[in-house]
């Protein structure tokens, strides 16, 4: 008996020897910064570490067609008076060390948020609008007041200030925190590889902390929606910039690569199926001090709305970077109206008939102004700069007027825009949650902009606790409509980043969605685990 079992155990290894070894796929992606300190999401997010998020698992998500998906949740529901929100977790979740997910981990991450100085924390009120976040976060007011609620294991009661319809969406930036961990280390818990735990579709196996890059593998603990479909992903942030990346891809060594504007018709030409658009949920715009001359003159704002060519402009100065905007929103934002983007045209002829109104006929008498942009890098530093000095001559030949350009840090930017030390300025805004209030919210009763305009405030306002889409949607037009016809902002143009994937890569995240974009790590959850490689 002995003597058959030894054999059949000869046969099992030997065979074993001879099968082929099961392929691993790994995936070499470019990063985002260079720099990080904590692997934790809810604990920064501006000084997270490379791609943080995708340990964890958010209640809600969107898909590349931006459509918000349940992955920790899997239903919600809204009170009669829409003051309180009710999140159902999904049954058997676990951390990777074995231990339940619960509703706890959830609450536990917003009450630390609000209490640790979260560099985050005004989301929390301005787009989820929670029940006492601002008093909490102040200080007046202590954390158990928050509107927030393990009912059980598997249940979370939020409560908000006022009704807010939209509030699943504002949840894709909620993830959750392993109190059982943050209990016995503190937030040390996330700074260590050997600590940190992931309930997400990935773990963390390695990271280099010099330069932020990191090493995820597929977790094996993971239940939930969308698991990953790759073994390893490798993320690089010195891949990041295109000078760097596309190098290493025409290399081998980088599955995809971002481009700049010298790039594109070489990777076009080399790779012309590889090419990948995504436009970018941002805007840059004109926006002034209203009550400052003479930008306090609604014709003379009329005269700039119709004295940009954004055809042009973004045909041969910005070409391959950005496309016109017509809107505050961009295309496939929730709520774009392309009748109201339709409007924004190029009308030399009104554009001089509104300063001749305003009494700046041809531009005579017309000040000399300086119009301030904030020096920045990514895809905003390579479209500002260029579009100012051609708004500057646009503005010179339609209008007849003077306009400098003038470009400043970042905080003395903002320091301008807010304590209106200027009266015209180029301002680029990428949304923070996907939902119109995002976007309208910054023109709202003061605001970004110290923009009061009554008939606004209160379409927006209406809109914001609306619980009907179609009815929200026609409120915020018709307060983008006020916006036009008082011309309270020029839109300008939407950022596009052009990419260039491997013909290795497969799977849906790799292919454009029903507008011919391909969001790639913007989506990051959904990308990274619908992405194949063969």
């Amino acid at each position: 008996m002995n003597a058959l079992i030894k054999i059949a155990g000869t046969l099992v290894v030997a065979t074993a020897l001879t099968l082929p070894a099961i392929a691993q796929t790994t995936i070499v992606a470019p990063g985002q910064s260079t720099s990080g300190t904590y692997m934790d999401y809810m604990k920064t997010v501006y000084a997270r570490a490379t791609f943080a998020e995708l340990l964890q698992l958010p209640l809600a998500t969107f898909d590349k067609e931006f459509k918000l998906t349940p992955m920790a949740a899997e239903s919600w529901s809204q009170s009669e008076d829409g003051l309180t929100w009710t999140f159902k977790l999904r049954p058997g979740l676990v951390w990777s060390d074995g231990e339940p997910l619960t509703s706890t981990d959830y609450v536990f991450a917003l009450q630390r948020a609000a209490t640790d100085g979260y560099d985050f924390a005004w989301y929390w009120d301005f787009a989820g609008g929670i029940k006492n976040w601002k008093e909490v976060t102040e200080g007046t007011a202590d954390v158990s007041t928050l509107g927030l609620k393990a009912v059980d294991d598997l249940t979370i009661e939020i409560t908000t200030n006022a009704p807010k319809p939209y509030l699943p969406s504002v949840t894709s930036l909620w993830y959750p925190v392993p109190k059982h961990v943050v209990d016995k280390i503190g937030d040390d818990w996330a700074l260590n590889v050997d600590t940190i735990v992931s309930s997400g579709p990935f773990d963390i196996q390695s990271w280099e902390k010099s330069n932020n890059s990191v090493v995820f593998t597929k977790s094996a603990t993971y239940t939930g929606p969308w698991q990953a479909q790759i073994d390893t992903l490798e993320v690089d942030p010195s891949l990041g910039a295109p000078e760097v990346g596309l190098p290493a891809f025409l290399a081998g060594d980088a599955d995809y690569s971002f481009l700049n504007t010298g790039q594109v018709p070489v990777a076009t030409a080399r790779y012309p199926e590889g090419i990948r658009k995504n436009a970018v949920f941002a805007t840059s715009y004109i926006s002034y001090d209203l009550d400052s001359e003479p930008f306090n003159n609604a014709d003379v704002r009329r005269a700039f709305y119709y004295a940009v060519n954004r055809d042009e402009l973004t045909s041969t100065v910005l070409k391959d970077i950005a496309i016109p905007a017509g809107s505050i929103l961009p295309p496939g934002y929730p709520g774009y109206n392309p009748d109201i983007a339709a409007e924004a045209v190029f009308d030399p002829e009104k554009a001089k008939q509104f300063m001749a109104d305003a009494g700046f006929p041809d531009g005579k008498g017309f000040p000399e102004i300086e119009i301030w942009y904030r020096e920045e890098g990514g895809y905003n530093g390579a479209i500002v700069p260029a579009m100012a000095q051609y708004l500057q001559a646009e503005f010179k030949d339609v209008l007849g007027i003077t306009m400098n350009i003038r470009v400043l840090p970042g905080a003395d930017w903002m320091d301008g825009l807010r304590n209106k030390k200027n009266n015209i300025f180029i301002a680029p805004y990428e949304y923070d949650y996907l939902d119109p209030s995002n976007f309208y919210g910054i023109f709202y009763n003061g605001g970004r902009h110290g923009y009061h305009i009554p008939d606004y405030d209160a379409l927006v306002a209406k809109a914001d606790s609306e619980s009907d889409w179609d009815t929200r949607y026609d409120l915020y037009a018709q307060a983008e409509q006020i916006m036009i016809d008082q011309a309270l902002i020029v839109p300008l143009v939407h950022p596009i980043t052009i990419a260039v994937i491997s013909d290795e890569l497969g799977g849906d995240a790799s292919t454009p969605n029903a507008l011919g974009f391909t969001p790639l790590d913007r989506l990051g959850h959904y990308f990274f685990t619908h992405l194949t490689k063969q």
